[in-house]
């Protein structure tokens, strides 16, 4: 029997849940309308034609939005795989050992998170045109590194702040290779960070406009860019439509995450032992 306070504490909890649910797709409603919608004018509290027609130009070749799409995916794939790439051992050195210098190395990590994205992106504009990366695809991979390299590192740190390398010692007593202790001891124990961290540097990219546009620019046109563009232009019905297909991959995410960021083993769950 749930006493006065569990009674309070449930209901609390229930309007919680609720106020967040509303809060985060309450702002989609009218994005999903506007996309079947052609026209939908004040007082009309619902359209009065119903169309495809704007899903149909998303979908068609002169749109550009499946070129976006595409170019969107890989970009953001290339910058999450380097970001697994460095945030795992930087993640390993901030997580299991102490070093002098170790404060010093997490502030600048965090820098990116703190200082605005468009100051750090104008500082390294005039570097990336040194480079010949401007306008490129290449440059606009490296340059999203600046947002998703903390995410993946800190989810790393927390993951091995709570990892045993005795582990990898029993192993290698065993006579495992290096490449053997990591495939089948460290591996395994790390990869709920490594996805989580992924999906997070994979959004984060995803998500970057900004960065794109002075690093890209123009020419490189992401999803972001091509959404911003439509949205500008009044075009309501299409740019519901493309903002439907651009949330897409943070649900997928959401879902796919929820288990590791919850729960007893939640894999950001080393975060306040860093």
């Amino acid at each position: 029997m749930i006493g006065q306070d569990g009674l309070w504490t449930q209901t609390f909890r229930y309007l919680t849940c609720l106020v967040l649910v509303i809060w985060l797709v309450l702002p989609l409603i009218p994005l999903a309308i506007w996309s079947f919608a052609r026209g939908w004018f004040f007082p009309d509290i619902l359209p009065r034609v119903w169309t495809l027609d704007a899903w149909d130009y998303a979908m068609s070749d002169t749109s550009g939005v499946l070129d976006s799409l595409w170019l969107t995916i890989g970009i953001s794939l290339a910058a999450t795989a380097l970001s697994i790439l460095i945030g795992v051992p930087a993640g390993r050195a901030l997580g299991m050992y102490k070093f002098r210098g170790k404060e010093v190395v997490e502030m600048m990590i965090l820098a990116p998170m703190i200082v605005p994205g468009i100051a750090v992106a104008l500082g390294i504009h005039s570097v990336f045109i040194w480079l010949g990366l401007t306008n490129t695809v290449q440059g606009v991979i490296l340059v999203h590194l600046i947002p998703t390299l903390p995410y993946m590192t800190l989810v790393m740190a927390g993951i091995f702040s709570n990892y045993d390398p005795a582990f990898e010692a029993q192993a290698r007593s065993l006579g495992a290779s290096p490449l053997k202790t990591f495939w089948y001891v460290t591996l395994p124990a790390i990869l709920p960070g490594i996805i989580v961290g992924g999906l997070f540097a994979f959004l984060v990219s995803w998500s970057q406009y900004i960065l794109t546009l002075l690093i890209g620019g123009g020419r490189v046109v992401t999803l972001p860019l091509l959404l911003f563009n439509f949205a500008t232009s009044g075009r309501n019905d299409i740019t519901g439509a493309i903002g439907m297909i651009y949330i897409l991959p943070g649900i997928f995410i959401l879902l796919l995450t929820a288990k590791q960021l919850s729960g007893r083993s939640a894999a950001v769950g080393g975060f306040g032992r860093l």
